[in-house]
This record gives structure tokens, C-alpha cells and sequence, in this order.
């Protein structure tokens, strides 16, 4: 008898979905998870070659014929997009603008050390520390106008569901977070929170299914050691801990794609808060189907 040896993705059957931001620390997480899974075909989008040759030794597997190079903040939704990302069902944006601290806010801030030790304050003061964005890589640029084109750009292709990684503390201009790139006069490039919120109600009015994920502060620690806690409208920025591990928001991406039912849409906040020793943890799948049980979502009026 001659046994054939099958892949183990067969492309018509396994769901294309896009990941753009995909060498970023979240995005790679996802693009992985994705990589492995035989349900999905992974299609990364990435802004450079350095950044795709970089993805391809990261993530085992990942042959260059899976990436796009695409820069969102230089995508005209007009032209054609690459033929790689035809035929996807679904669309994974990881895409953020990210700071980069201001050295000269480090030096100030190592030379109070010896004062504040004094003074019996914290030794260091991460608040004082400045940060900036580089040109073209701003908030309103890469959350807002690169996220609409990449929202314009899934209708173009026919996709059905959009997730988007975004972040909690949307429901606060006066969030720590929007002050990151501006001066202490309230000048500059900042308001990251305002502009990904903005960019959710793009996505929210653009007619596609959604799922927006806002986590709280991202670790880089292993997946399912903690519970996951989905709630709406930033009500866990009470707790003392709102912290989640990346790895935990990547499984809540892929899970939208598994229990996100056509037209059901849902914009929620997650945390990981630890249990007690012998306390079985829920996985994503799970986390998420409780939540959509209870039909709550974000409310964008506030």
C-alpha cells in the first residue's frame, strides 16, 4: 500500500490570517503561536528586511514566502496590495509606535539618586524619565492613520474579522501613557491612548467583525501561569496588579479567531492576576468565551 505523507498545513483547509507589527515582541508571539497552529496559515507583515530576516530566525519554520515587507505609515490602500495577502479571512494588528527614552533624562535622573536616597524617596523616579518618538514613527502616525489604512486595507482584501492589540487607559486622556513624547509644557507628539481609541472607533464604525484587545502592562513571562481577567472600560486599572503576560495576549488574539462567532463583536480589557497553588487556570479560549457569554463590550462614548 503506498501511504501518502500529508503537510501538516493543507492550505484549503487552514484559514489565512495577517499579522502585521509581526516582528514586534507581541506580534512575534502571535505570528508564532499562528505558525504552529495547523488551522492557520501565518502571513507576517513586517516594516524592513532586517526585521524579516530577524522574524525568520526567531520563529521556527518561518520561510520568507510567509512575509511582506509593508510600512502602515506608508501604505496608500489605493495600490495593489502584495499578492501574499490575498485571500486572507483575517487580519492581526500589532503595530504600535514605540518610544525611545531620552539619554539625557537618564543622566538626570542617576545623578538625584543620592538626593532622594536622602530625602528617603524612591531612589529613582521612572516618571522623570523622558521619552521620545522617532520622525514619522508618532503615535498619530503609526496608531491612527497607519491602523485606519490597515483597517481599509483588510476591507480591500475581503477579510471578515479584524483583532487589534491595543491598550487599557483609553477611557483617560490624563493617562500617564499620553504625556510619553510630549514636553513638560504639553507640547510634542504623544497621546498614544487617544489615538489608538480613535482608531478603534474606525474600526468599531467600519462595518467588519472586531475583536480589541486592551491589556494592561505587558510582561515577557510564559503563558497560562496566571488567570486571566477580562473586564470593559478600564475598570481594572483599580487593581493593584494589572499587569498580563504578552505570551497570554497572543493565546486571546488566536482565540478570537477560534470562538469569535461571524458577527459578534467585542472590545474588552484584560489583566492576569495570580491564583492559589492547585487552582486549575483557565486558557484563553475559555477566558474569552465566559466573557462573550455575558454580550458586554467597551462602551466608546466615554
Amino acid at each position: 500500500a503506498i501511504m501518502l505523507m500529508l503537510p501538516a498545513k493543507v492550505a484549503a483547509l487552514a484559514s489565512k490570517v495577517i499579522v502585521t507589527g509581526a516582528s514586534g515582541r507581541t506580534g512575534r508571539l502571535v505570528f508564532s503561536q499562528l505558525n504552529t497552529n495547523p488551522k492557520f496559515e501565518a502571513v507576517g507583515c513586517v516594516r524592513s528586511e532586517s526585521s524579516a530576516k530577524r522574524l525568520m530566525k526567531d520563529v521556527p519554520n518561518c520561510g520568507l514566502e510567509q512575509l511582506a515587507i509593508l510600512d502602515v505609515t506608508n501604505l496608500d490602500p489605493s495600490s495593489e496590495p502584495p499578492k501574499l495577502l490575498e485571500n486572507a479571512e483575517a487580519m492581526i494588528i500589532c503595530t504600535s509606535a514605540v518610544p525611545k527614552i531620552s539619554k539625557s533624562s537618564i543622566i538626570r535622573q542617576m545623578l538625584k539618586i543620592p538626593l532622594n536616597v536622602l530625602r528617603k524617596k524612591p531612589a529613582i523616579n521612572f516618571r522623570g524619565f523622558r521619552f521620545r518618538y522617532r520622525p514619522g514613527q508618532e503615535p498619530e502616525m503609526v496608531d491612527y492613520e497607519g491602523q485606519k489604512k490597515q483597517i481599509d486595507l483588510a476591507k480591500k482584501l475581503g477579510v471578515k474579522r479584524v483583532v487589534v492589540v491595543s491598550s487599557m487607559g483609553g477611557t483617560d486622556e490624563n493617562n500617564f501613557l499620553n504625556s510619553i513624547g510630549k514636553a513638560k509644557d504639553g507640547t510634542g507628539n504623544g497621546d498614544i491612548l487617544v489615538w489608538k481609541r480613535k482608531a478603534e472607533k474606525y474600526l468599531v464604525e467600519s462595518g467588519l467583525d472586531y475583536t480589541i484587545i486592551h491589556p494592561g502592562g505587558l510582561l515577557d513571562t510564559p503563558a497560562s501561569q496566571q488567570q486571566l481577567v477580562l473586564d470593559v472600560d478600564d475598570k481594572l486599572l483599580k487593581n493593584e496588579k494589572r499587569s498580563i503576560s504578552r505570551a497570554d495576549v497572543a493565546n486571546l488574539c488566536v482565540a478570537a479567531l477560534e470562538v469569535g462567532k461571524d458577527g459578534q463583536n467585542a472590545s474588552f480589557d484584560c489583566i492576569a492576576t495570580e491564583v492559589e497553588e492547585g487552582t486549575e487556570i483557565n486558557l484563553a479560549t475559555k477566558a474569552l468565551e465566559d466573557f462573550l457569554a455575558k454580550e458586554i463590550t467597551c462602551d466608546y462614548s466615554l
